[in-house]
């Protein structure tokens, strides 16, 4: 029994659908991810960084290479993290162990969280440092599309890696699959006996003459067990003849 059905996914060895797993939310929102990933990092890798009458390379923004660095890095490795995540969930209902399970999930809860962190981050730094960019030092406009494409991604992503982390939390407190239990355990009520009670009060649901009655007629009905072998020699009247 260990793994069945834990923390929302499917039985231990079960056949995942591939169509079924491609139109869940959480595939979803971690194909989008990926996208917006892919944005920021290429973004700036192609044309954050200009070249301004000389050999040396400028970043788009305000000319500070920290922005432009750290764009690279939070968007490269969240674009590493999402195709690790998303084979992850792939195979995560052939993990069958439920601790292996607990702890893939609180992984990505941590990551997801603080990844949305970091995109918030971004989204602001670049932000900032864009707002302090003058016209002079970007002849001809050159890498403003790139810059204004990492700033909207960055923020599109902090909405997805959110999303995520809502769902990774969603799944780490469901815990295991609740269909395990019968519907009297889930609604609080104890299960019905599937044998009669042999106590001769327990039949009765009348009340004053009637509930007499029924008392009466379930103490002559137990009165006597079945089968009772009568002791009594049998009477044998000698004819006369």
């Amino acid at each position: 029994m260990d793994g069945v059905g834990s923390f929302g996914a499917g039985r231990t060895g079960s056949t995942l659908d591939p169509i079924a797993f491609a139109k869940q939310p959480q595939t979803i929102l971690r194909v989008l991810s990926w996208i917006f990933s892919l944005v920021v990092f290429a973004s700036i890798v192609n044309e954050g960084y200009v070249n301004m009458g000389s050999e040396r390379l400028h970043c788009v923004f305000n000319k500070n290479a920290d922005a432009c660095n750290y764009g690279v890095f939070v968007g490269l490795v969240g674009l590493l993290a999402c195709s690790f995540f998303f084979l992850l969930d792939y195979k995560f209902s052939s993990i069958s162990s439920v601790k292996d399970r607990k702890k893939a999930v609180m992984l990505e809860v941590g990551f997801s969280g603080f990844w949305a962190f970091l995109y918030f981050v971004s989204f602001c730094f670049l932000a900032n440092q864009w707002s302090r960019t003058t016209p002079e030092e970007l002849p001809l406009n050159q890498g403003a599309d790139a810059a204004r494409a990492a700033i909207a991604f960055s923020f599109f992503s902090i909405l997805t890696w959110a999303g995520l982390t809502v769902r990774a939390v969603q799944k780490y407190l469901l815990g295991t699959d609740m269909t395990l239990f019968t519907s009297e355990h889930m609604d609080g009520s104890a299960p019905a006996q599937p044998y009669p009670s042999n106590s001769p009060g327990g039949t009765t649901t009348g009340t004053g003459t009637a509930g007499s009655a029924g008392v009466e007629g379930a103490a002559d009905t137990y009165q006597n067990p079945p089968f009772t072998e009568n002791n009594a020699a049998p009477t044998y009247q000698v004819p006369i003849y």
